[in-house]
């Protein structure tokens, strides 16, 4: 398990719980505006073995009331499955982050029992996915089966986010992902903010307007979508 990174508190990753968030290395995007540059563009370095891990949470029980596992894309750590094991064996709830190009993995982890939340991103519109995610090595077809299978699964609580960027999207972008996504569980667009730490800086989140009107759009298809951060 390829452990790059650990914030040791959060109120914010997990909704409605305290947690820690668990960044693992790699992904197979690369998002203009991605905010964990180095998980991605850089070599592997480190942070701490699962092991330590389990130890740092052991340490925790009873004050932490779960795990979030995000990256870089989790997915693609091919022991993911028996890393959480052990998390799990403690008490602690799960939350998974991912891209949503892994739709078999997703199903599998999904149907482990391991985990207890999804929140997959929504880069853009189908027709804009690749220029957004900075790639073309996917295929979007794969994309769409994790957005179906979520919404059709019926047992662990997920959510669809989407990180609203001036340069990539539109009010026709959003009218789309509405679409798309037309009766989700839980959808929110999150304002971009620079961290300092991005593959293009060049790169600028929305005003406050305009993040309204982008809201208003997807709520057509999604009523209970939410600004995320405002």
């Amino acid at each position: 398990m390829k452990i790059a990174g650990l914030q040791k508190l959060t109120l914010l990753d997990y909704p409605g719980k305290t947690a820690c968030t668990v960044f693992t290395w790699g992904c197979n995007f690369r998002c203009p505006f991605c905010h964990n540059a180095g998980l991605v563009t850089g070599a592997y370095e480190e942070a701490l073995t699962a092991d330590e891990l389990y130890t740092f949470l052991k340490k925790r029980i009873g004050l932490l009331d779960g795990v979030c596992v995000t990256g870089g894309e989790p997915l693609l750590q091919p022991d993911l499955i028996s890393f959480l094991h052990p998390i799990c064996e403690m008490g602690f709830a799960v939350k998974l982050d991912t891209n949503g190009t892994q739709p078999e993995k997703l199903r599998e982890i999904c149907e482990s029992g391991l985990i207890s939340m999804v929140a997959m991103d929504i880069k853009n519109s189908p027709e804009k996915y690749a220029v957004t995610a900075g790639t073309e090595r996917f295929s979007v077809d794969a994309v769409h089966q994790s957005v179906r299978y979520l919404m059709q699964q019926g047992n662990i609580p997920y959510e669809f986010r989407t990180t609203v960027v001036k340069q990539y999207h539109t009010a026709e972008d959003f009218s789309a992902i509405g679409k798309w996504i037309r009766g989700a569980e839980a959808y929110f667009l999150q304002n971009f903010q620079n961290s300092g730490r991005l593959i293009d800086n060049s790169v600028s989140g929305c005003t406050p307007s305009e993040m309204r009107q982008f809201l208003e759009i997807v709520r057509r298809d999604v009523p209970n979508a939410a600004l995320r951060g405002i």
